[in-house]
Parts: structure tokens; C-alpha cells; sequence
């Protein structure tokens, strides 16, 4: 097995390459592939299954692709360790394929025809059924020729419900795990590798470094109140010891200030410079809780805001802008079990820098049918070409986030939506009523794109929600939408962390991919 990676170290020098030196491990329960946008001495896109505990590779050099009617050529390099599964960065130049690289697709895959994927390579074709972000559906792969040791084989996409007519990879050139571009890696390859480190500390996650442990150990040691250091400030913390969300055992206002503090770093991209609507429970979960939308008087000098020019009398005027983790930590402790960011910015109150699709199920609303049009949204954005990502909503329902470049209004982005998902709707009108009242849908779904408005705002990712456990609302992968272990609710503020730490976060993707959105026809 340890020769398997002989070729592909010979070729490398692990002082200078970025990439892992890795070794070869047992086969996962669910094997992974990779397709890495490799721009080395030419572009060419590196397709990699995990197999006999290494990632069999071929050099794709016009990409792989969803259109059943296209052939390529993918000719078969050495095997690459396992670890270079999510390797994302620069190999300098002079160095074996210099260049840089993204993770431009990933997934799951399962061998066809074959319980034996390695005699299936070695005989020269295999059948795979992928399960990736850009690629679905069945890949074949079968060698034509053989000379002096370099094999050409053909990669298509057979005919089936995931084939795409003209798909072009080059269409959709971002990378699924950081949302960048190949010019942006080049620029600044901020995801490395430690090369020799263990595979479970090698890669640097596009996350925010943990909170210390002190900050966390400072909390604890208070008694009921007292004043807190977090984030360079000083907060004055009280009732710690109160029960917010029911459980066994209960949550106390003590560990979802400590959540929060950890949270914070990760969720601010999504909230700073955006007016803040608060979700407020100060008697916790299960008492009524109030919308809080005014930042109050007694709000500390460091928590940010925001005066709404164009608020009427009576009005919320001025709101709190969470420009800090900090303010998010304060936030907590005011009650807030929810946080809704605006979907603009203060800078531009009437410019929305998402469209947001809500998948609202009704009373008889199941939660496979919820993924059923999830899913349907998912292929529609995919044959669009769009950057969007899903998050669970903690609840019962599935949101989809689609940033968008400056210049389009509400009006504009509700009509993009509305359009995108009475398009789908078409597909399952039995799954969907586009009634206004409650009562009048038939305990049918909503798909409500009314959500495009100013002020209207969806709970902000990886922010609590008001039940029993503390759920949260977590940014998940397309891909996970095929896992049968979803739930909305799967991610509570005691697991959530664990989850980050080892998968980082999908939302990610969203940052500096702002898009014009295509037209729907």
C-alpha cells in the first residue's frame, strides 16, 4: 500500500510545496472524490476518487462536465494521499505543477457495477455515481489507449436526471470550499496546508481563530453577575444561572453567552454594518418573546448604530449595527435568543446584497418534501450558474442565501425570486400553495419570496433559536442535502462548535461572490 504514493512524493519537495506528503489510510465508510481547477503550465481540472486508501487521479485538461453528449480526455496520473482531498493554495513555481489550485468540486461518490473500484481502474473502466456541488449524477470512465507507461482514458456523463445539455465547467469557476476563484487563491492563498503535520491538523480552515480557553474559564468562574472580559471588552453579565432553552440538561444564560462568544467571529461577516432586529426572550424559550428592533440608551458606547433616515414617526430610528463580536456577546445577554441582520447594508439601506429564497413548510408539510424542493431549487441554481448556499433554520424550514452585486433594489431581487421559485413550484404543485393566509394553503409549503423587503430580515447564520435544546440555524453544503441524517434542527449551541472546528463553514462561499442574476425564462 505504501508504494502506492511513491510516484507522487518523487515528484515533490515537501520544503518548498504547500501540498501534503500524506500516506495512504483505510477506505471510508462513504468514499470522497475531488476536482481540483488546477491553472499549472496549461489549465487543466484533476478529478480524484478515494480508493485502496488514496485518491486514483486523472488530468481532465477541458473539465469534466454534466452534458451527456461530450466526450473528454482525462489522462491517468499517479495516485494522490488522501489528505490532498481539500488541498487549496500555490504550488510555487519551479515546483512539480506550479500553479495555483481550487477545490472547484467535492462530494461522495459510490463505485457502480463493481463492489471492487480498484479492479475496476486497473481493468480499465469504472462507473461512478457522484454526489458532489457541481457534479451528479453518473460518471464513466474507460481507458482507450496505452503507450510507454501514460494512459489516455475518456470521462462522460451518462444520460440521466443530473445531465445538462451545453454544461460548461467553465461556467462555474469558484471553489465549493472558500467561494474563491483561481485569481483569488494566486492572490492570496490564505488556505495552506502544514506539510508532515497529522491529516487531522493539517488543513487551516477559512475560519476565525477560537476564542481562548480563559475567556471561556472567566465566565465560568463568576458568580450570578459580574463583569465579563470578551473580545477586548468589558460587559457587565447578569442571571447567568438562568434557565433560557428547556433540555436535559436545561440551557442557562451562562452557556449561550458562552456560544455566543465563540460564535461571534464566525457569524460577524454576516452581520457587521447591517442594522440588527433582535429576537428578545428575557424570561427565556418557553415564556412569549418581543421583537426588539431600538438600540436601547443604556447599550454600551462600543455596541454599534445605525439612525434610519428614512424611519416615520413612530418608528425604530436608531438600531444596533453588531460591527464587533462583542456586540454580539452584549446582544445575548439583553435576551436576544435570536439575531436578524437586514439583508442591505447601512451604507445603502435600499440596495439588498442577498436574495433570499424561504422554504416556509406548512402544517402537512414533511420534512423529505422540504429537501423535495430544496433540492429542485438546488438544480435550478446549479443550470443558472448562481452562487447560493442553504442553511437549516433550526426550526422546520430550509433558507437559501444568493449574493448579488450593488444596484439591485427589493423590488428587483423579490421578482428574481419569485420567478426562480414559481419555477420550481411548477415541478411539485402539489407540495405548494402561494396563498398569503396560513389557514388558506391547505397545510401546503410557501415559498415565500416576499422575504425581499426592506426590514424583512431572516434569522442570521448559526444564531440560537427559541426551543427546547437550543437549536441553531447551520449554513450546510448542497451536498448535504442528500444526507439522511439532515434534520433542521440536527445542530444545537453544544454541537454546532464541534461541527465548525471540523468542516468549517459553507457560508463562506458567499463572501465576495456577489453575482448579476441571470435571467429566468
Amino acid at each position: 500500500m505504501a508504494d502506492l504514493l511513491d510516484t507522487y512524493r518523487r515528484k515533490r519537495d515537501f520544503s518548498r510545496t504547500p501540498e501534503p506528503a500524506g500516506g495512504t489510510g483505510d477506505d471510508s465508510d462513504r468514499p470522497r472524490f475531488v476536482v481540483q481547477r488546477h491553472r499549472a503550465s496549461s489549465l487543466h481540472y484533476d478529478l480524484r476518487f478515494e480508493i485502496e486508501g488514496v485518491l486514483v487521479s486523472w488530468a481532465v485538461p477541458k473539465g469534466p462536465t454534466l452534458d451527456p453528449e461530450v466526450r473528454r480526455l482525462a489522462m491517468h496520473v499517479e495516485d494522490h494521499p488522501v489528505e490532498y482531498l481539500h488541498f487549496e493554495g500555490v504550488i510555487p513555481s519551479g515546483e512539480y505543477g506550479g500553479g495555483d489550485v481550487i477545490v472547484w468540486d467535492t462530494g461522495t461518490w459510490e463505485p457502480v457495477r463493481t463492489k471492487d473500484p480498484g479492479r475496476a481502474v486497473r481493468d480499465g473502466e469504472l462507473h461512478a455515481e457522484v454526489h458532489g456541488q457541481k457534479l451528479r449524477g453518473r460518471l464513466v470512465l474507460v481507458r482507450t489507449k496505452e503507450d510507454g507507461g501514460k494512459e489516455s482514458w475518456m470521462l462522460l456523463h451518462k444520460h440521466d436526471d443530473h445531465a445538462v445539455e451545453g454544461w460548461d465547467p467553465e461556467d462555474h469557476p469558484r471553489s465549493v470550499l472558500s467561494g474563491r476563484t483561481n485569481d483569488e487563491v494566486a492572490e492570496d492563498p490564505d488556505r495552506t496546508w502544514s506539510s508532515g503535520a497529522d491529516a487531522a491538523e493539517a488543513e487551516q480552515l477559512l475560519v476565525p481563530d477560537p476564542l481562548p480557553a480563559e475567556a471561556i474559564d472567566a465566565l465560568a468562574d463568576l458568580g450570578k453577575s459580574g463583569t465579563w472580559e470578551v473580545h477586548g471588552r468589558s460587559l457587565k453579565v447578569t442571571n447567568l444561572d438562568k434557565v433560557l432553552f428547556p433540555g436535559d440538561p436545561p440551557v442557562t444564560k451562562r452557556e449561550l453567552l458562552a456560544y455566543t462568544a465563540r460564535i461571534a467571529p464566525v457569524v460577524l461577516p454576516y452581520v457587521e454594518g447591517r442594522a440588527l432586529n433582535l429576537h428578545r426572550y428575557p424570561d427565556g424559550a418557553d415564556a412569549k418573546g418581543f421583537w426588539h428592533k431600538a438600540r436601547p440608551d443604556h447599550a454600551p458606547d462600543w455596541v454599534g448604530a445605525w439612525d434610519n433616515p428614512a424611519a416615520d414617526p413612530g418608528e425604530t430610528s436608531t438600531y444596533v449595527v453588531a460591527d464587533e463580536p462583542a456586540a454580539l456577546v452584549w446582544a445575548a445577554n439583553f435576551g436576544a435568543l435570536e439575531w436578524h441582520p437586514w439583508t442591505s447594508r447601512t451604507d445603502e439601506p435600499d440596495e439588498p446584497t442577498y436574495a433570499l429564497v424561504d422554504i416556509d413548510p406548512g402544517e402537512g408539510t414533511g420534512w423529505d418534501e422540504v429537501l423535495t424542493l430544496a433540492r429542485l431549487h438546488r438544480t435550478a441554481l446549479e443550470h443558472l450558474g448562481v452562487t447560493a448556499r442553504a442553511k437549516v433554520t433550526g426550526s422546520r424550514g430550509i433558507q437559501i442565501w444568493i449574493p448579488v452585486v450593488a444596484g439591485y433594489t427589493f423590488d428587483d431581487t423579490r421578482a428574481w425570486v419569485e420567478k426562480l421559485s414559481r419555477t420550481v413550484g411548477k415541478v411539485v404543485p402539489e407540495l405548494v400553495s402561494w396563498k398569503w393566509e396560513v389557514k388558506a394553503r391547505g397545510g401546503k409549503a410557501r415559498l415565500d419570496f416576499t422575504q425581499n423587503a426592506i426590514n424583512k430580515t431572516l434569522v442570521a447564520p448559526y444564531s440560537p433559536r427559541p426551543r427546547a435544546g437550543a437549536p441553531v440555524s447551520v449554513p450546510i453544503s448542497w451536498s448535504e442535502l442528500d444526507d439522511p441524517d439532515l434534520r433542521p434542527d440536527r445542530w444545537t449551541i453544544r454541537t454546532v462548535l464541534d461541527r465548525i472546528a471540523e468542516r468549517g463553514d459553507p457560508f463562506r462561499a458567499l463572501l465576495g461572490s456577489a453575482q448579476e442574476l441571470p435571467e429566468i425564462t
